[in-house]
């Protein structure tokens, strides 16, 4: 049994791999959803990361779709006690922005298309400099005392506005922020390591990184002359055409070889082992993309093909 960590400081036991909702009720239709969602939990996964605003973008979509496939998953089976299901505020075209009044209402409505009566983990999704943290927080610890959120945590924010946040969190006996979900992955490490990355490690944050296979690129699939069938095969692509990205492939393939393992389950193993990373997160259309994720749950890395691709990726 694949053994769960600890969430921060937070009493949130998760499972190594967070499973990505954005595209249930998007790319992967109702049924599609509920057979990935069941053979994640089959495989001891409790962990499941979706937004509010998920999939506003698609065409004919407006928003909160995955998280209603999600409550419908979890009334279909019952299994609301066993999954840690975060959700984000402040992009929903409907609840757009942190004001105290729409982080407020934004829950709710989160609530009723989750059918369920609390959140364990909510983000806010993108800070927004313009709102004083003050009434970030302020509306959050709400929240919480309601018993509605159990946890708080913060995506997309600036090093400084985070630890304005703690301070005053910390200050006022306020509810405070257990978690941070950063992009991060092999090909994109600037956008957490340095500061950000210092002041979780300083005050006991926990990283569930974003992008952590960088939109497939990490999958080993994108390669010189092959064309992928995907909604973001652009974005992955381009890795191809620097020097790091074709660096990093070759160290991934020759840890991968060592370990009979796929590309994307090293990728993820390495996010795995950096400092502070609870839980990367990666989502699977299918149910026959789900074990190369699934692996980093039993894939541990040495210290030298952690440090050799950490090399490569430099």
């Amino acid at each position: 049994m694949t053994s769960l960590r600890t969430l921060g400081s937070s009493d949130l036991q998760v499972f190594p791999l967070a499973l990505g909702g954005n595209v249930f009720g998007w790319t992967a239709d109702l049924d599609q959803s509920f057979a990935v969602l069941d053979a994640y939990r089959a495989a001891g996964g409790n962990f499941v990361d979706t937004a509010d605003v998920y999939s506003a973008w698609g065409e004919g979509l407006s928003g909160g779709e995955s998280e209603t496939v999600l409550g419908k998953w979890l009334a279909a089976r019952g299994n609301r006690d066993g999954v840690v299901l975060a959700t984000k505020v402040g992009q929903h075209p409907e609840y757009p922005g942190l004001s105290a009044a729409n982080i407020k209402a934004a829950a709710d409505a989160s609530l009723r298309r989750l059918g369920t009566d609390h959140i364990d983990l909510y983000y806010t999704h993108y800070d927004k400099p313009e709102v004083p943290v003050e009434e970030i927080i302020g509306a959050l610890d709400e929240l919480v005392r309601a018993g509605k959120v159990r946890h708080i945590a913060a995506s997309n924010i600036s090093a400084e506005r985070l630890e304005a946040s703690l301070d005053f969190s910390e200050r006022e006996g306020l509810a405070r922020y257990v978690a941070l979900q950063p992009h991060y992955n092999l090909v994109s490490r600037d956008t957490y390591e340095g500061e950000l990355r210092d002041l979780a490690v300083r005050t006991g944050l926990a990283a569930v990184p974003y992008y952590a296979l960088a939109a497939g690129f990490l999958t080993g699939k994108y390669r010189p002359g092959a064309a992928v069938d995907s909604v973001r095969a652009g974005g992955a692509a381009k890795h191809l055409e620097s020097e790091r990205g074709r660096r990093v492939l070759a160290a991934l393939d020759e840890v991968a070889g060592a370990h009979d393992a796929p590309v994307a389950t090293v990728a993820l193993a390495w996010l795995a082992a950096q400092p502070t990373v609870a839980a990367p997160i990666a989502s699977a259309r299918t149910v026959e993309q789900l074990p190369a994720l699934l692996g980093v749950a039993e894939l541990s890395l040495t210290e030298d093909e952690v440090a050799r691709l950490t090399r490569a990726s430099a």
